[in-house]
């Protein structure tokens, strides 16, 4: 007796998981994002495009850590836009991001203090470092947010769970 056995596979694909998730852009994270790129472009605008600058070292740094941080989460947003981390899952994307976002925040915090002493009255410069405080602020409610998310219970991928029997304790005592 022979059988015959057709198997048929069905996919569909819902609008939602298409190329580009736009949902994204609606959700809290993507609109602090949204509102980082777009208080970190003015604030680098406003410094970029005065002249006579009081203090050139100063707003130099200024720029510099504006335009790289505007750069690096403008890649970030693009890389959740086109849920390019679910590609890659080999890195830690809630923690590198957690990582980049609390040195950004403090980097622009910086430069945005340096910048507010030395505006020297410059309207223009002064509401750069207006804009880069408010994207230090929209950096740390992100942080806030992303906290439980980054530094939250993993699922235990990279390091051995005790209940596999796995421990690392002996090698730990070998070593001490």
């Amino acid at each position: 007796m022979s059988h015959t056995v057709i198997t048929t596979t069905t996919t569909t694909r819902t609008s939602g998981e298409s190329g580009l998730n736009l949902g994204y852009t609606q959700t809290i994270p993507g609109l602090l994002k949204i509102g980082q790129l777009i208080s970190l472009l003015i604030a680098f605008l406003c410094v970029f495009c005065t002249r006579g600058w009081p203090s050139w070292p100063a707003f130099q740094y200024f720029e510099v850590v504006t335009l790289w941080f505007l750069v690096a989460f403008l890649i970030f947003f693009l890389m959740h836009l086109c849920r390019l981390q679910t590609r890659m899952p080999c890195i830690n994307w809630p923690l590198t991001e957690f990582f980049h976002y609390s040195v950004g925040c403090i980097l622009i915090l910086i430069a945005s203090i340096i910048a507010s002493a030395n505006s020297g009255g410059v309207s223009a410069l002064v509401a750069g470092s207006v804009f880069g405080f408010i994207a230090t602020f929209l950096m740390a409610v992100n942080l806030w947010t992303s906290y439980s998310v980054a530094c939250g219970p993993q699922s235990g991928r990279c390091c051995p769970s005790p209940a596999s029997g796995l421990s690392l304790l002996p090698a730990l005592m070998v070593l001490g």
